[in-house]
């Protein structure tokens, strides 16, 4: 028998939608959050189950040491770092370098689909998504080609808002709604889990300052990417606080260790990095930093994001 969708399930799904565009398209809106659902406590005797999904941010890549190849995940990423602080923490690690928030359903190499690792029994979630559905990679490599037409001016942004609009702030908004599904579909599989949106790090200088040609792109493009990259964190906030999770903020605690900085002051490597971790992603001390962030986030409490 074909499912007919009722007008109120209709209704509710317009809503959803005009709900999120506002959000999305309101800067007011940045202070305001939802107090997130009361997380499951652990059973006495039980330890909390916690499951990590996420992208390469989350995994570690090249970070000693590898346990899972095909996903290029650590032992030393930031689950993994606050399962340790919480040692009566089960930890599920299912985050893996290159997902977009497809591979939440889709299975990736060898890997099952990442929301398979959840049940009815999970306590926390912690979810980092988002940077490659908007793209880093292929901006990362766009920026640097073009910096070489014109190294002091901002090509890179020229390119991108030929069209007449911003392509990236779009991608950042066509991204919202899929993180919105990954997020109520958490809610479905994980109904009595804590849920915690971990932004992304600073990876270039707040200060809209570059670095050429450490980090290979033109002067003036340095804050635009800067600024892309602060869309996109406030888009997970606001998406995180409309589904009820709380959001940890990576970017203020890791500015200052962008990867302009020296080797021994960074916490996110450059193209060609220094330390064991891949190109354009947070060192050990970078996902030690996003640990601490969200533990002081754990330590806090529930509360608003």
């Amino acid at each position: 028998m074909t499912h007919e969708t009722r007008p109120a399930d209709r209704t509710r799904g317009r809503r959803r939608t005009a709900v999120l565009g506002a959000a999305l398209g309101g800067c007011a809106l940045v202070a305001a959050g939802t107090a997130p659902a009361a997380a499951h406590p652990a059973g006495h005797g039980r330890d909390v189950a916690y499951v990590a999904l996420g992208d390469s941010y989350t995994s570690g890549p090249g970070i000693p040491t590898q346990v899972d190849a095909d996903c290029a995940r650590s032992d030393h990423n930031y689950p993994s770092l606050v399962a340790a602080r919480h040692r009566t923490t089960a930890l599920t690690d299912v985050s893996c370098g290159g997902a977009t928030t497809a591979e939440m359903w889709r299975a990736q190499g060898g890997n099952p689909p990442q929301l398979d690792a959840l049940d009815r029994h999970t306590d926390l979630v912690t979810l980092q998504i988002g940077g490659n559905d908007v793209g880093f990679g292929t901006i990362i490599g766009t920026c640097a080609r073009l910096a070489a037409q014109d190294p002091s001016g901002n090509p890179c942004e020229r390119s991108y808002k030929a069209s007449g609009y911003d392509q990236l702030a779009l991608t950042v908004l066509r991204t919202a709604p899929k993180v919105d599904r990954v997020l109520r579909d958490i809610r479905a599989r994980a109904p009595h889990a804590r849920v915690v949106v971990v932004g992304y790090p600073d990876l270039l200088p707040d200060d809209g300052s570059g670095c050429f040609p450490q980090v290979p792109f033109a002067r003036k493009d340095f804050p635009y990417l800067r600024d892309t990259e602060k869309r996109l964190n406030l888009m997970l906030r606001l998406v995180a606080g409309l589904n009820r999770a709380e959001y940890v903020d990576t970017y203020g605690p890791t500015v200052g260790h962008d990867m302009c900085k020296a080797p021994a002051d960074r916490w996110i490597e450059p193209l060609q990095p220094a330390s064991p971790a891949a190109p354009a992603h947070p060192n050990a001390q970078g996902e030690a930093a996003m640990a601490q962030a969200v533990l002081d986030r754990l330590d806090r409490g529930h509360g608003r994001g």
